[in-house]
């Protein structure tokens, strides 16, 4: 009996999946990863070839997706808590980083010009729902 893979999720770079595949493996899931060697390569062709596959045996494959959808993908503080949204209390809420103010900008024109990492880069939250921006203070 020959046992097919069914693919549950997709990933920009392959270090996400590889978290990802260590968290189902460690839950007795089989995975496979697909396109992760041509990701890791060449990342600019990630969104080319739809990203690394997260593959799991078929009849794995609902409780693979419980396993992933209890993983939180949303921003969390020290203390593990949920953050939430000052506007509009959603919980649905991303890190970014911002070039808004003088020093980043100065910071960011640095490290392009002399092929260096920016040393100072400015990290916001945002929600999703409303789009308000906030520091956590």
């Amino acid at each position: 009996m020959t046992e097919t893979f069914k693919t549950i999720a997709r990933f920009q770079y392959s270090s996400e999946a590889q978290i990802i595949k260590g968290r189902l493996e460690a839950e007795g899931i089989e995975v496979f990863l697909s396109d992760n060697l041509t990701i890791d390569t060449d990342p600019l062709v990630s969104n080319a070839i739809g990203g690394v596959k997260l593959k799991v045996l078929s009849h794995q494959s609902e409780d693979a997706k419980e396993i992933l959808e209890s993983i939180r993908k949303y921003s969390m503080d020290d203390e593990g808590n949920s953050i939430s949204c000052p506007n509009c209390h959603n919980e649905k809420i991303e890190l970014f980083s911002t070039i808004k103010d003088a020093k980043s900008l100065i910071w960011f024109i640095f490290g392009v010009l002399f092929s260096g990492l920016p040393f100072y880069t400015r990290h916001k939250y945002r929600c999703e729902t409303c789009q308000t921006e906030f520091d956590l203070k």
